[in-house]
């Protein structure tokens, strides 16, 4: 290997590494909100005689989360696109980090009154916007720095930061909730996971001060070609790479957030397992999906990512039939409900998550690629993911308790997102045979 090729090689080793650890650092702290909401937030910020209702309210400020994450989608794409992905990145990872950090000071509801679900509120918003802007500049530098037939992989990679940040914050919430009492996680347990964010930013923000800025922006830069206004450049010239985009996004964040999120509260008040059983379960699939990610995301570079995409949709939607009664018939055995999780989250989900940011990122140009991807990731968020828990609730009490509703909800979030990577897809061939003819598209 020649100099050349050797410094190549380190480079993009560099920014693989700081692209996933921030990634992991940003996805800690937003999934650590979601871990606790059904566990402690409902019984220390939302007090209520009815269990249902306070849930319903700690989940709503869960979902305000994914409301604010267009707002940071649209914000650190439009300087993304037009100053560089390294600096906006740098930012993203400071207003998370001093968010979190926050929360665990919050007050409870005993102590402040309404000011403590306020307060929780508005860190929450400050979380979103912070990973509304994280996501697709983290994706970004790794998609742009590999070569393109090794796109599929490499911008996998900071993908696996969301299976790290998910089994650090159920990990963390997990050992927390086994050595000490319920008294004492209530009481300040729970916090010590959201004061740990600030040592995990130093790390991060030291690691991501020392990448370069990506070969592509850099000659979009040089060139001056830069748009004035990514969002409405997107918005009118890509409305269908938008609309297919946000649909093939749909069994992400539904899929994700009801086997991550919301089974814990299942698990814990319904199926009435200890929060250290549930929280172990989450964090094994999250193990799992540390290796299934990038073996997915490779596959798409052999066989096509519409294809995996397409498949690995359909897949997941009907995944949680099996889980749920899996579930259901484990008669309490920790082993089976654990398997229920990690098979359709650790290894199904993945054939999805693994393909999706480089499909995404193909749809759009460079010039308004960070502004793009970040819109379909984030403003589908609002439906797909930041919903999914409160709909959940809703579906299991309406249906006496029984999971099968929610079932079908998933399944029909994967037939949505199948259709739209098969529409992908036909664009593409279609896009394809265009170029192969000369002709260019408008």
């Amino acid at each position: 290997m020649n100099a050349s090729k050797q410094t190549d090689a380190r480079q993009m080793r560099r920014v693989v590494v700081a692209s996933l650890i921030g990634a992991t650092i940003e996805w800690y702290d937003f999934f650590l909100y979601g871990v606790v909401a059904g566990i402690v937030f409902n019984k220390l910020y939302f007090p209520g005689g009815d269990p249902l209702v306070s849930t319903m309210l700690a989940y709503g400020t869960f979902a305000v989360g994914f409301l604010s994450r267009p707002l940071g989608g649209v914000i650190f794409g439009h300087f993304g696109d037009k100053l560089g992905r390294k600096s906006m990145l740098v930012m993203t990872l400071t207003i998370m980090g001093i968010a979190t950090m926050l929360i665990g000071l919050v007050p409870t509801y005993a102590q402040i009154g309404l000011w403590a679900p306020v307060l929780l509120l508005v860190l929450r918003v400050l979380q979103g916007i912070g990973l509304g802007g994280e996501w697709g500049g983290a994706v970004l530098m790794a998609f742009e720095f590999a070569p393109k037939e090794k796109r599929g992989y490499y911008a996998s990679l900071p993908q696996v930061g969301l299976a790290l940040g998910l089994c650090l914050a159920s990990g963390v919430v997990a050992v927390l909730s086994y050595t000490l009492t319920t008294a004492q996680f209530l009481a300040w347990g729970w916090r010590v996971a959201f004061f740990l964010s600030v040592a995990l930013v130093a790390i991060g923000m030291y690691i991501r001060l020392n990448v370069m800025e990506t070969p592509e922006f850099s000659k979009i830069k040089k060139a001056g070609a830069e748009i004035k206004m990514p969002i409405a450049e997107v918005l009118v010239r890509s409305p269908g790479n938008v609309l297919a985009g946000m649909g093939a996004r749909f069994i992400d964040g539904v899929f994700f957030n009801i086997f991550g999120v919301f089974s814990i509260a299942y698990l814990t008040q319904t199926l009435k397992l200890s929060q250290t059983e549930a929280l172990t379960g989450v964090m094994a699939a999250a193990f799992v999906m540390i290796f299934t990610i990038p073996f997915f995301g490779k596959l798409s570079d052999r066989i096509g990512r519409t294809r995996i995409y397409f498949w690995g949709s359909l897949a997941t939607g009907l995944s949680s039939f099996a889980g749920f009664w899996l579930m259901r018939a484990s008669g309490g055995n920790v082993m089976l409900v654990w398997l229920s999780i990690v098979i359709p989250l650790g290894v199904i989900y993945a054939s999805i998550y693994g393909p999706e940011a480089a499909l995404f990122a193909e749809l759009f140009d460079a010039n308004v690629r960070y502004t793009g991807i970040s819109f379909v990731y984030q403003f589908s968020g609002i439906f797909a993911s930041g919903l999914s828990p409160i709909i959940a609730t809703y579906l299991l009490q309406k249906n006496g308790g029984e999971p099968w509703m929610i079932c079908i909800y998933v399944l029909c979030a994967g037939l949505i997102s199948a259709l739209s990577a098969a529409w992908i897809g036909r664009r593409k061939r279609r896009q394809n045979v265009w170029q192969g003819a000369g002709v260019t598209e408008h």
